[in-house]
């Protein structure tokens, strides 16, 4: 017989228990000289009999455990924490030796170091906490193009930055402000010299978490142990996974831009085929509301719950009888593990981008810099509210628990794995779960409030929608006037989107390039379609130059330069005025001129005219020569550089900034104050002089008419006009009577300009007309003379060669001694001949002229160098005029005329010898004309050079200008009794028909 007994027996086990340890020394890193960073070292212990390693602690701070080493101090060093900063390029490992006590473990990192020039950020720390109060030190190392490096906290040329202040502010000397907050913000340095070239910038990201109260764990103890739970229950976050993401980018600003000729919508000028300077442009840029990026992760993961399951079991041990039996009782606590899931999203990477300036450059843009800079105006940004933890216990809590005990079961105890197992799931509950938090102009797209177990999806960030037309809309951009003109300057421009705050694990300011911005032509036009006044009513030509405008010697002329014309047929351009774009314009005159306020201008010089102005008087010097000249002219633009070229009327072509033009003109001289001084006939000598028999003159003479040169009035009128008629003498007694033939009229007359030449000369030819002595109708007639040799000689046939002469210094000539002793002392500066002395000169001059010059016949004179005098006015001239060019641009010729004292006159063409074979001819014939007058009228020309078959200047007969009209030559006169005369312009005196000198001395001379 087998009895058996359970018997509870207590074994206690004896024995050591070997658990590894390891040590990683990380991470390999390349960084640049000057650069810090802190490397980690992480020990990690697996248990024995375990087959996985159990939680990582970085030691690298216990400097009483772990001690750090370079190979190479020269290429890398590290602190006693393992921050390394690198010195120079090379490569080198760093050793990380922990030593508890009873563990020596060690590992490398390998480290790279470059002179990649650059910037570099060194923080303190990469990760702060809120609890974090006092002030950081940022520091940032430039390494330059030459290989020297720099470290630099503070410079004039660097500028610190914080994308989100309120999680870490940073002033510009490098110092961090941490603000208590949980959330990232990018710090960045920018070093911008231009002396230097450089332009570095170098954004890193610095954290701000919650770290609790919580300490590190210790690698020498093993794995940490999970917190207790409530009545013994001890729940554990199992470490999260990632799982899937949600990702969303919206990084293209779909940017887009103009710049244009102001206004927007009514652009004057089309900037691609130009616009001028002083006019301006506006900029417009279109781009998205925000950028944006995101990554949302689902984090899963399970919560072990360890949950004490007791139970007590109790029964009786039988015992032979009589015994009694033994009562038995055992509690037994088991473990249970529960799981429980959990599920949650967390913000990853939040980057949300406002648009804050766009800058446009662009050649047309030199007045402010060749840049504008556009701030976002009327714009408002997203408004973002975002919480980021990445501590799974932040964001699950684990279900409450408590130790479970199922009371009593008969027993002895038994596998009861099930009961205990479903007893422990029943009193753990699901965990709470929360996401991270995430608001969108007031939409919650990432729900942060508690779920059991899975916290629900987030919703994507909205596709933004573009920009409103005005939020970068810059207008007024003038074009300076110092920028020449140049075709096709292109723009760039670029818009810079800020990061906002509320970003979570990266970003930082972005800059886009916006393409396909319009280039710009700059153009300033100018015209110059100038005209010079056409004097035709002055122009005493015989053969005008049409093709020239005439400018009178002593006579205004005008200038007119408009400043509207035509030019390119282009937007804004065409035909136009163009003033606005002028900054000269300017006249040239080959010879001297005077301003309308009489400032003397020497010739070859470019003359300002006032812009605005559109025509200029001028003032023609008598002393110019006569001849044709090209007058040029010009308009300069406003942007023109000081070496520029030119283009004929418009400059068209834009690589011209002058537009110039030429004026033909033709200088022409005068022939005019043609004036009666004296006549012979004694009835007229109290006319004329002062006192019977007397030399002295009255000043009284006979003009053209009652009108000057240029047709202004004379002080002197009727009866003081020529022709001289009855009704002519002032004086009572005398109203009735003409001139007596036989004797002659002295007269003189002027002109201006070139006449000073030995050949030059006035041509006068006369011409007959009878009129009776009641007036009324005239006839041109033929006059006849008897000679010693032959009777009825006609005036003007082969045998007319009865000779003229005139003696210019003569007593009743008047000729001041002034006038003659000028003339020769211009003659003698000219050409001396064989004198040499002055005096001598002038006094062969004066001899001669009180000698007799012949200066034609009956019908033709030609007054020549023998009767000229010079009578220019030489007082105020000015500086470098020739004083002698100046006297002899005036001229003054004297001459006279008479009628034989035995005329005969027949009407024109008669044939006197054909009358005479049929009739008696003597001097009483009846065909001859009596009991009226003979007027004698003067055609009046001016010589050239000798030429006598091209007349120079027409004192009447010009085709553009009558000067005996313009000096108020009359149609008609009147005598005493009321007889009216036609007069023809030409007509100089009446002469009796039937009175003669003879009359007065009954001599029977012929003249």
């Amino acid at each position: 017989m087998i009895v058996e007994y359970d018997t509870p027996v207590m074994i206690t086990w004896a024995g050591d228990i070997y658990e590894e340890k390891e040590i990683t020394a990380t991470p390999d890193s390349t960084i640049s000289v000057g650069q810090k960073i802190q490397l980690q070292a992480n020990v990690k212990t697996k248990d024995w009999g375990a087959s996985d390693w159990g939680k990582e602690y970085d030691v690298a701070a216990r400097t009483t455990e772990t001690t750090w080493k370079s190979e190479d101090e020269t290429i890398a060093a590290v602190n006693a924490s393992g921050q390394v900063q690198g010195k120079k390029a090379g490569k080198v490992k760093i050793r990380a030796t922990w030593d508890n006590g009873d563990y020596r473990i060690s590992d490398t990192a390998e480290i790279t170091v470059t002179t990649d020039p650059g910037l570099v950020i060194n923080l303190p720390q990469p990760d702060f906490c809120t609890s974090d109060s006092s002030p950081q030190q940022a520091e940032a190392v430039l390494t330059k193009p030459d290989g020297t490096s720099w470290s630099l906290q503070k410079h004039d040329k660097l500028t610190w930055t914080s994308s989100n202040p309120s999680i870490a502010a940073i002033d510009q000397s490098g110092k961090i402000t941490l603000k208590a907050a949980v959330g990232t913000t990018q710090i960045t340095a920018h070093f911008k010299d231009d002396l230097q070239h450089l332009d570095e910038k170098k954004t890193v990201t610095l954290t701000v978490k919650d770290c609790g109260s919580s300490g590190g764990g210790n690698p020498g103890t093993g794995n940490p142990q999970p917190p207790g739970g409530t009545n013994g229950c001890s729940p554990v976050i199992n470490p999260p996974a990632k799982g899937a993401s949600q990702n969303g980018t919206s990084m293209n600003p779909q940017a887009s831009g103009m710049l244009r000729a102001d206004k927007r919508g009514a652009e004057t000028f089309n900037v691609l085929e130009g616009i001028p300077t002083s006019e301006s442009l506006y900029a417009n840029a279109f781009s998205l509301q925000y950028l944006f990026q995101n990554k949302f992760t689902n984090i899963t993961g399970e919560v072990t719950y360890n949950v004490p399951v007791t139970k007590t079991y109790v029964w009786t041990v039988p015992v032979p009888p009589p015994g009694i039996p033994i009562p038995m009782s055992q509690t037994v606590t088991q473990t249970m593990t529960v799981k429980r899931p959990y599920g949650y999203w967390q913000i990853d990477n939040l980057e949300i981008y406002r648009p804050q300036k766009v800058q446009f450059s662009n050649y047309a843009l030199g007045g402010y810099g060749g840049s504008v800079t556009m701030d976002a105006k009327n714009y408002t940004p997203p408004v973002i509210t975002s919480s980021n933890k990445d501590d799974v216990s932040a964001h699950v809590k684990p279900s409450n628990c408590n130790s479970v005990n199922l009371g009593t079961g008969g027993g002895p105890p038994m596998n009861e794995t099930g009961l205990f197992q479903a007893a422990a799931e029943a009193a753990v509950g699901a965990n709470k779960v929360s996401n991270d938090l995430l608001v969108f102009n007031g939409v919650t797209l990432m729900d942060d409030r508690i779920h059991d177990a899975a916290a629900p999806l987030p919703k994507p960030i909205p596709e933004p929608a573009r920009l409103g037309a005005d939020t970068f809309y810059g207008t007024g951009y003038m074009i300076s006037k110092s920028l020449a003109n140049r075709q096709n300057q292109p723009t760039s421009a670029i818009i810079a989107y800020t990061l906002l705050p509320g970003n979570i694990k990266g970003g930082a300011d972005k800059t886009f390039e916006i393409p396909g911005i319009n280039p710009v032509t700059v153009h300033t036009p100018v015209i110059m379609v100038p005209s010079v006044s056409d004097d035709q009513a002055h122009n005493q030509k015989t053969s005008p130059a049409y093709e020239r405008s005439a400018l009178i010697l002593d006579r205004p002329f005008s200038v007119t330069i408009p400043t509207t014309g035509p030019h390119r047929g282009i937007p804004g351009y065409e035909t136009r005025d163009f003033a606005k774009y002028n900054r000269q314009k300017q006249v040239w005159f080959p010879f001297d001129t005077y301003d309308a306020s009489m400032k003397f201008i020497p010739k070859d010089t470019w003359i300002d005219i006032p812009v605005g102005q559109l025509s200029s008087t001028f003032y023609m010097p008598v002393w110019v020569d006569e001849g044709p000249y090209s007058v040029l002219f010009r308009s300069i633009a406003e942007n023109a550089p000081a070496s520029f070229t030119t283009e004929p009327q418009a400059n068209l072509d834009l690589t011209n900034h002058v537009a110039t033009d030429t004026v033909r003109v033709d200088v022409i001289g005068r022939l005019y104050d043609f004036k009666v001084t004296d006549i012979a006939d004694y009835n007229w000598e109290s006319v004329f002089r002062t006192a019977k028999g007397s030399a002295a003159h009255t000043e009284t003479n006979y003009w053209v008419g009652a009108k000057g040169i240029d047709g202004q009035p004379r002080p002197t009128g009727y009866p003081f006009i020529l022709p001289i008629h009855p009704g002519s003498h002032p004086e009572a007694g005398y109203k009735n009577i003409a001139v007596k033939t036989g004797y002659h009229i002295k007269f003189d007359l002027k002109t201006k300009g070139n006449m000073f030449g030995p050949d030059d000369g006035v041509r006068i030819t006369p011409a007959f007309y009878f009129v009776s002595n009641e007036g009324g109708k005239r006839q041109p007639v033929d006059l006849y003379y008897h000679t010693e040799n032959q009777p009825f000689v006609r005036i003007g046939s082969q045998q007319d060669e009865e000779k003229r002469f005139v003696v210019l210094n003569d007593r009743l000539r008047n000729v001041s001694t002034q006038e003659l002793e000028q003339t020769a002392g211009y003659l003698f500066d000219q050409s001396p001949g064989s004198f040499t002395n002055r005096a001598l000169f002038t006094a062969d001059y004066l001899k001669k002229a009180a000698k007799p010059a012949w200066v034609g016949t009956y019908h033709w004179l030609i007054l020549s160098r023998q009767v000229r005098t010079f009578i220019g006015g030489t007082q105020n001239i000015p500086a470098g005029v020739d004083e002698a060019r100046v006297l002899a641009s005036d001229q003054k010729w004297y001459g006279e005329y008479s009628l034989p004292a035995a005329v005969y006159a027949v009407p024109k063409a008669t044939d006197l010898a054909a009358y005479g074979r049929s009739q008696t001819l003597d001097d009483r014939s009846p065909i001859f004309l009596r009991n009226g007058y003979i007027v004698v009228n003067f055609n009046i020309e001016s010589i050239r050079a000798g030429d006598v078959n091209r007349p120079y200047l027409q004192y009447i007969h010009g085709p553009l200008n009558n000067q005996w009209q313009l000096e108020g030559g009359v149609q008609s006169v009147t005598d005493a009794k009321g007889h009216t005369f036609p007069v023809t312009d030409g007509d100089v005196v009446f002469y009796h028909g039937d009175l003669s000198s003879y009359d007065d001395f009954g001599s029977n001379g012929t003249h």
